[in-house]
């Protein structure tokens, strides 16, 4: 038996490829960048096709030979998304009609019949209506806010609950919500495939609890161990504003940040329980409230995070690699390159290097990181809070601060692609080579190819910073390893 996982490389589906494999079934993943699941434990157990949603023929040949397919994609880009993702699904539900494929899949939210709903939330309702209709036996699982480590309703709950020990609140923290761990969700998800083909409907899913998000921060302060958190309410925070707030307080940016509090301003509860009658609960039972938060805290702190909310590049990610002398003559690429050796030994100095960003930081001027950091946030872009998935090991495809692991070759090289806003395109690049003596040669090359007048405006208005931020990164990575760090 064969399914089709679309959005193998985003949070949930990344956790429910391994379940897949577990209960038997070989699975096609259909990804842009096959690249990005290069180094994820399961890569080997799987098959890997590079493709498009948007391209008829990419979705044609990935259904072919498949029984049931995932799709658990959806744009949080600010504009167009609604049009590309309501492409998407006619695409996959043609495509998967003309294989003969026998279930398709969908995870969209939670949402009240009868109201307005927000754009975002409009769009994923719409999604599963194409499914639906797509001739093609579909479940429809409709989910709240989902709880586990990395993800991003999580990250936005854990971040405003820790650093803001009294909060004004906006009237949508009294609304009620059903909260799901997230290992109910991977088992709902796979526990559909098998369904009778006779059924073609939305299944709303939640836990055990229903809380108002007011009670989930107050609980979470309670089970991380926090001082009571107070709350001041005021009616005059819209999503928009508190896109905004979250912005700044959380790793996670508004343009994620606004669909998940739009998601907020209804109540999230189920409006009816009847998986139950065709999908049994877990066998341990659904995880309460308490215990989903408790459990996330746990990987955390383990670094056993297995996903993350930003594993999945933002659509308009570049995808062009690092541009090489040849490929580029005619055009301007900036470069800043230090060179150095080192009587450190090559894998001593390689540990310093894949435990950069996060808790250990940049090793050169924090001042300048935060201060870049915050106006990148303020104008929208990621910010550096995003972290890291594991303090110590990295793999291709993933979130490190504002940058993403474009190349990994262990011992080595390490490259980043900025993903943070810019007038261009960004790279941060370590090569390490070994020398006769034992030690070390550390290369450093930051690459930056500027987008019109204002590139090369902004690259000349930085460059005199940059002996401090690289010269002093290359001194004080060197340093580390010489001091065992």
């Amino acid at each position: 038996m064969v399914c089709l996982v679309t959005g193998a490389s985003g949070y949930v589906g990344g956790r429910l490829v391994p379940q897949l494999l577990e209960d038997g079934w070989r699975v096609r993943c259909l990804v842009r960048n096959p690249e990005k699941l290069r180094d994820v434990p399961w890569r080997n157990r799987v098959e890997v096709v590079r493709g498009d949603l948007l391209q008829e023929q990419d979705v044609a040949a990935a259904c072919d030979g498949v029984e049931v397919v995932y799709y658990l994609v959806h744009s949080m880009a600010e504009s167009g998304f609604a049009v590309r993702d309501r492409r998407a699904a006619m695409i996959v539900g043609q495509a998967a009609r003309e294989a003969s494929v026998q279930r398709i899949v969908y995870l969209g939210g939670v949402h009240p019949a009868g109201e307005d709903l927000s754009e975002h939330m409009g769009s994923r309702a719409e999604v599963g209506e194409i499914l639906l209709r797509s001739g093609v036996p579909t479940v429809v699982l409709q989910a709240a806010v989902i709880i586990g480590s990395g993800s991003a309703s999580f990250e936005m709950l854990r971040h405003l609950t820790e650093r803001l020990p009294v909060m004004v609140t906006p009237r949508w923290v009294h609304n009620r919500v059903q909260p799901i761990a997230v290992r109910d969700v991977v088992h709902y998800l796979a526990s559909v495939s098998r369904l009778p083909r006779s059924i073609n409907r939305t299944f709303d899913v939640g836990g055990p609890d229903i809380l108002t998000y007011g009670e989930m921060m107050r609980r979470y302060a309670v089970v991380a161990g926090l001082p009571p958190r107070r709350m001041l309410p005021v009616g005059v925070l819209t999503p928009w504003l508190s896109a905004q707030w979250i912005n700044v307080v959380t790793p996670v940016p508004k343009k994620v940040g606004k669909p998940l509090i739009e998601s907020l301003i209804h109540e999230a509860v189920c409006a009816e329980n009847e998986i139950d009658d065709v999908v049994p609960p877990p066998a341990a039972g659904l995880t309460g409230y308490d215990r989903s938060v408790e459990l996330a805290l746990r990987k955390i702190r383990n670094a056993e995070t297995e996903t993350r909310w930003s594993d999945a590049a933002p659509a308009d990610a570049p995808s062009e690699p690092l541009p090489s002398d040849p490929a580029w003559s005619g055009g301007t690429v900036y470069t800043d390159v230090r060179e150095k050796w080192s009587p450190v030994a090559p894998e001593r100095l390689w540990r310093v290097i894949e435990g950069v960003g996060g808790e250990h930081g940049w090793y050169s001027p924090r001042l300048l990181w935060v201060v870049r950091g915050v106006l990148d946030k303020v104008s929208g872009g990621v910010g550096l809070r995003r972290g890291r998935r594991h303090a110590q090991r990295l793999r291709v495809g993933e979130a490190l601060d504002w940058w993403r692991v474009e190349e990994l070759a262990e011992g080595r090289l390490l490259r980043l692609r900025a993903e943070m806003r810019l007038p261009g395109r960004a790279w941060l690049e370590f090569v390490i080579a070994p020398d006769e003596a034992g030690g070390s040669h550390y290369r450093q090359r930051a690459v930056f190819v500027p987008r019109g007048l204002a590139g090369h405006v902004y690259w000349w208005l930085v460059a005199p910073f940059h002996g401090a931020v690289f010269g002093g990164m290359a001194r004080n990575v060197l340093r580390a390893a010489s001091a065992g760090e």
